[in-house]
């Protein structure tokens, strides 16, 4: 039996839970990084490490800028954005379940800009999600469950998210104008584009008193950056580029709703989070979704062969 177009198997998927494990615990070397920079000044380091040293030694992709400095520009929004709802007011363990809903808005822009269309498991694993995401919120619908936690810091975060998407619709739209480049080079690449503009905003846009706070980092801060500038933004970044050349976004996207699983865990065991009722049951439906996604093409192929 062939195996149905789009359908997730062998390093593809390895590469797609991967990148959901690295993602994962992302948020809370975010939270660790923060406490000894300020949120432009760790977007500017994460990005120094992420192109140093491979930028000697990686080539430009067959790209032309008009696809590397939005994918850049992308990035900056999305983690600038994250960084100063995680200062503000946001817990990792919830930061990691909001980014989610980039899978929402890549649907959004998918059908809208590219003409995609949404598959039955995708629609049944969209369905799951929302429902999970959904008890997520009413975990902070009140009471101290929003400890720590402002309107401020969520809008932010959404806003976040929505830059993630429109990363996301910019890497297919890049494969289409210009099939075959590298996705570890586009990486690479586009990751000079963010480092001036959040050199800038952290000189402009933060207090003078915190222009050298980054001068008395700890190692585990430090270690922080390098994880998010090497894994986090290189490694992962270059598996999902990998991924949305090959597969529709709307097919991609809904491979991250397993990061707040691992999120959750992350910040429970590092951070001292709890986890509530009403977590666990969204961690189940995104667990759920997840499953759908990926296998729900394969079952329905398996049933219409069977028929």
């Amino acid at each position: 039996m062939t195996r149905p177009a789009n359908t997730f198997a062998g390093l593809d998927l390895l590469a797609a839970l991967g990148v959901v494990v690295i993602w994962g615990l992302n948020f809370v070397a975010m939270k660790y990084s923060l406490r000894d920079f300020t949120p432009f000044q760790l977007g500017f380091f994460r990005y120094v490490f992420a192109v140093l040293p491979l930028i000697f030694f990686v080539r430009k992709p067959r790209l032309s800028w008009r696809w590397l400095v939005p994918a850049g520009l992308a990035q900056l929004g999305q983690f600038g954005l994250l960084f100063v709802a995680l200062q503000v007011g946001m817990t990792a363990a919830l930061a990691s379940v909001l980014m989610q809903t980039q899978v929402f808005f890549t649907t959004l822009l998918g059908v809208a800009l590219l003409g995609e269309r949404l598959s039955g498991p995708l629609r049944a694993g969209l369905v799951l999600a929302a429902v999970g995401l959904l008890c997520f919120g009413l975990n902070f619908a009140g009471g101290s469950a929003t400890a720590g936690i402002t309107v401020l810091g969520l809008v932010l975060n959404l806003g976040g998210a929505f830059m993630w998407a429109a990363s996301n619709i910019v890497a297919r739209k890049a494969q289409a104008a210009q099939p075959g480049y590298d996705p570890l080079q586009f990486v690479v690449w586009m990751s000079l584009v963010p480092i001036l503009p959040f050199g800038l905003m952290a000189w402009f846009f933060e207090p003078a008193a915190t222009h050298g706070q980054w001068r008395h980092a700890s190692l585990g801060g430090w270690l922080g950056v390098a994880y998010l500038g090497w894994f986090a933004t290189i490694a992962a970044y270059a598996m999902w580029t990998g991924l949305l050349k090959r597969h529709p976004a709307n097919r991609v996207a809904p491979f991250s709703l397993g990061v707040p699983v691992i999120g959750l865990g992350a910040g429970m065991l590092t951070l001292g989070e709890g986890v509530t009722p009403w977590q666990w049951a969204g961690s189940a439906c995104v667990v759920a979704a997840l499953g759908v996604v990926m296998f729900g093409g394969r079952w329905m192929a398996r049933r219409q062969a069977l028929a």
